[in-house]
């Protein structure tokens, strides 16, 4: 979706720079960084993107009751959706509390609910499939994924065929590439080493 993509270039939450390559968590060096994070703080690009989230879960699953956020980033995402589809919310967190009731879900949720999971980036789609994973040893009924923007990377896709969970994103780096040329924020060529990237992010060729 080209209109979610120019939203999230012009607040400048994903980042371009193939010259001076960032460094991921992993040691992979990439040439893209994405913050969605930085949704919450732009009130009219927020109110496009959550109500495409809201829109895009209705039509690809319609039978949802729950909206989950992943922790710690789609919470805020899936707060606003919730509040958009008028639906409860819960969220998992990274780790299961270690007092209390020793909790990995917050909020009410039953067995056999219908939950749909809001991220808002996928690159390999670990991170996701973790609280999916969650989800469902609490016998929680995963109809699938929404995220804000996807890199459309073949492990992420191999993942969630593994896991058998269906996966929508509201932009990607194919939506993305076209728009931030015509802005003239990278070159084709530049566009062209991203997308090496992403296809290859364990070789470090695309790096001139």
């Amino acid at each position: 979706m080209n209109r979610v993509a120019n939203e999230l270039l012009k607040i400048k939450a994903v980042f371009l720079r193939p010259d001076q390559p960032f460094i991921w968590a992993s040691g992979i060096k990439s040439p893209i960084y994405t913050d969605n994070r930085l949704v919450i703080s732009h009130p009219q690009s927020r109110n496009i993107i959550e109500n495409a989230l809201a829109k895009l879960i209705k039509q690809k699953y319609p039978k949802v009751g729950v909206i989950c956020g992943t922790a710690t980033a789609g919470i805020p995402h899936a707060a606003y959706v919730s509040h958009l589809l008028k639906l409860p919310m819960i969220y998992v967190r990274n780790k299961a509390k270690t007092h209390g009731r020793a909790k990995a879900i917050e909020g009410e949720i039953k067995p056999n609910t219908p939950v749909v999971v809001i991220e808002d980036l996928l690159s390999t789609g670990n991170s996701c499939l973790e609280v999916v994973k969650i989800l469902r040893r609490y016998k929680v009924k995963v109809l699938g994924v929404a995220s804000i923007f996807s890199y459309g990377m073949l492990s992420c896709t191999n993942n969630f065929q593994q896991h058998q969970c269906p996966v929508y994103a509201l932009s990607t780096l194919d939506d993305l590439l076209p728009e931030a040329i015509k802005k003239k924020y990278i070159t084709k060529q530049q566009a062209e080493q991203i997308v090496q990237f992403r296809d290859h992010p364990n070789d470090t060729g695309w790096i001139k």
